[in-house]
């Protein structure tokens, strides 16, 4: 019997070592970034009030209710908020224009809400695509992808696809191509906007101008120092994954192995872990006491080495996606006055490429 045992353990060791094979990029940890050394404002309190709220929403469930229930919770988000865009449903591909007043429709922007893979929607969100399309000028597609555990990991994906490929080619008022066309996401929405920038590197098709990821995941190996380190320290990651701090690392690979069907090495579930180079001007916002900092920190020094131009900018203290408490919270408005001169920036850069080539 215990040769059996013995037999089966090395046998699983094997295949593990064979099926994850994990790249140490602890060197990526060395690079150093600007940080708004400015404290939390008085307002963050009051956002630490509502994500008690949102915890107390799942008390006492279990299952498929308790993430009912946190659905709702999440979709809850934006009532009350004074939005003045206008929001239109879209069946095919499944989404919501938000487009604000005056707002030129030929430029668009794609955005893919954050949640975990399993919650969220274009409505929980809608504080995030507001204010996208008023500061971007453009007509904002929040996808309506397909969630876990409902769906698999890949029917979100090439939703994302779908409907990114359609967007190039495709406004609010029908077919007309794109004069100006951005990405962006938060947490897992942005582990699939950087994931859909290789996607359409490598498929040879017209690349985004640029990208926003706000607090990304860009790897589900977890190797990365911050996803243990700031357990205590991210009030809305935290008491959800901090749990996982006590699992195996390879026992946590396996189980998302078989949750997402697809190895968490895979560069489309880990953006970090695949090739960075030849992809659009991207701005990265993540906050220092998040259990996914070290995830965009590695993210954009490997960008960086790879030739792309990828921007972290660190605020101190900030919850996971502080941005979609945005007009409540001071730093909210901080980090979309920092999209603003970011998207100023790249259509400058995109002007004076095509002055040189005319």
């Amino acid at each position: 019997m215990f040769w059996i045992i013995a037999t089966v353990v090395l046998l699983i060791v094997v295949l593990t070592f064979l099926l994850f094979r994990i790249e140490d990029l602890s060197h990526l940890d060395e690079e150093t970034y600007s940080v708004r050394t400015t404290g939390p404002s008085s307002e963050n309190q009051d956002v630490l009030e509502r994500l008690k709220e949102m915890r107390r929403a799942g008390n006492g469930l279990r299952g498929k209710t308790r993430l009912i229930a946190m659905r709702k919770h999440l979709d809850s988000l934006s009532d009350g908020l004074e939005l003045r865009s206008e929001f239109r449903r879209c069946d095919s591909p499944r989404g919501e224009w938000v487009i604000a007043p005056g707002a030129d429709t030929r430029r668009r922007l794609l955005y893919i809400h954050g949640g975990a893979w399993a919650a969220g929607s274009p409505r929980s969100h809608r504080a995030i695509t507001d204010r996208l399309s008023h500061i971007a000028n453009a007509a904002v597609f929040a996808v309506d992808y397909r969630l876990m555990p409902e769906h698999r990991f890949m029917d979100g994906v090439h939703d994302c696809r779908e409907a990114y490929t359609w967007l190039v080619e495709n406004g609010p008022e029908g077919a007309g191509e794109a004069s100006f066309i951005l990405v962006a996401g938060d947490s897992a929405g942005g582990s699939h906007t950087l994931g859909l920038l290789a996607w359409v590197r490598d498929n040879g098709l017209r690349q985004a101008d640029g990208a926003v990821a706000f607090s990304p995941s860009t790897d589900l190996t977890l190797s990365a120092p911050s996803n243990r380190s700031n357990i205590s320290t991210d009030p809305m990651l935290g008491p959800v994954f901090g749990g996982l701090s006590k699992i195996p690392k390879p026992v946590i690979w396996w189980a998302t192995l078989a949750a997402f069907r697809i190895s968490p090495t895979s560069p489309v579930a880990s953006p970090l872990l695949g090739n960075l180079a030849g992809l659009p001007p991207t701005l990265i916002q993540a906050s220092t006491s998040e259990m996914l900092l070290d995830n965009a920190r590695r993210y954009a020094a490997k960008a960086k080495v790879a030739g792309s131009q990828v921007e972290l900018h660190t605020w101190t203290d900030m919850v996971h996606v502080w941005q979609i408490f945005t007009p409540m919270l001071p730093e909210a408005e901080q980090a979309f006055a920092d999209v603003k001169s970011f998207i100023k920036q790249i259509e400058a850069q995109k002007h004076a490429s095509e002055t040189a080539h005319t």
